[in-house]
């Protein structure tokens, strides 16, 4: 005799959402957001200062290692930008002789050469944020603009110690303290604003386009020499061989800005000086513009970094 075989349940199917609900009103009326989604602005600027312990110690971490491989270690962030002011002094102030006309010619090409190249290396480690830390940008979920952002801050600690360097040469040369040198606090807060914002604007083009890191030391080459760091750009005006439209647009230049608020701060024949006030003017607004602009600029694009 057969037995009949043991009846079985019927399998339960998951309750399906009806399908005339918008899905989208359904994961909204749960709590469901979408993954990486951007956040507004705001939120995102809350973001970054609730992370502000993080950057600051990314960028300790990266200075500290930066010079890890050498035998003199933290020395060549002081003696790579002397040697480059060495090199300097030696093609413009000698062979080309830009120092006819330049008072205090040493203390002048040492303070530009030191505060171009935070500009520099700003700029340079921002187009490096993004690609060369793509583990990090894919494995956790954080504001990515806290990548320039460190750098940026790595950049300044390296500036603060090799103006530690300047301080002790401009004692050598005969610069000695005086109420002036509290302007380099303001200058130099402008700067790095400036700096952030261009290597946010940088930290965007480079993470969809890898090879503007190769083409940016050609670009910055060329905006050194077009800033002063090594020659007086008041001499050329004063000279009157070329149009005062090029002279300008060479006085707006914001890195030759922070160079001159640098050099009116901390030499002596230079604070004697009377600058114009509209340099100040022209110090905040290029920070103003830069940061504000390269924050929006790469906050737009905050969920396609990491991708592809």
């Amino acid at each position: 005799m057969q037995t009949a075989p043991p009846r079985t349940s019927p399998r339960k199917t998951p309750p399906r959402a009806p399908a005339t609900e918008d899905l989208g009103e359904l994961a909204r009326r749960h709590g469901l957001t979408v993954s990486g989604a951007r956040p507004s602005l705001p939120a995102y600027a809350r973001q970054i200062w609730s992370r502000r312990d993080f950057i600051a110690a990314f960028a300790t971490a990266r200075l500290t290692a930066q010079y890890s491989q050498a035998r003199l270690g933290q020395v060549w962030q002081v003696m790579t930008p002397l040697l480059n002011a060495a090199v300097y002094y030696l093609i413009f102030g000698v062979l080309m002789d830009a120092k006819d006309g330049v008072a205090d010619y040493v203390p002048f090409l040492i303070t530009g050469i030191f505060v171009w190249t935070f500009t520099s290396n700003t700029i340079l480690a921002g187009t490096r944020a993004i690609s060369g830390n793509l583990g990090l940008v894919r494995a956790l979920h954080f504001p990515r603009a806290s990548l320039p952002i460190s750098l940026s801050l790595q950049q300044l600690q390296q500036l603060l110690l090799s103006l530690a360097a300047l301080v002790m040469i401009l004692f050598g040369l005969g610069q000695y303290p005086t109420w002036s040198w509290l302007l380099a606090v303001p200058a130099l807060l402008c700067q790095a604003l400036f700096n952030t914002g261009v290597a946010l604007v940088l930290a965007r083009l480079a993470a969809r386009t890898p090879d503007i890191s190769q083409l940016m030391p050609f670009v910055l080459r060329t905006w050194m020499y077009a800033s002063g760091a090594m020659w007086s750009i008041q001499n050329l005006a004063n000279s009157g061989r070329f149009p005062d439209g090029v002279v300008l647009a060479l006085q707006c230049n914001p890195a030759a800005v922070y160079i001159d608020l640098m050099r009116f701060a901390l030499i002596e024949s230079y604070t004697s000086a009377q600058l114009p006030p509209h340099v100040w003017a022209l110090a905040a607004g290029w920070a103003l513009v830069a940061f504000a602009g390269g924050f929006v600029w790469f906050w737009k694009a905050e969920e396609t970094y990491g991708r592809g």
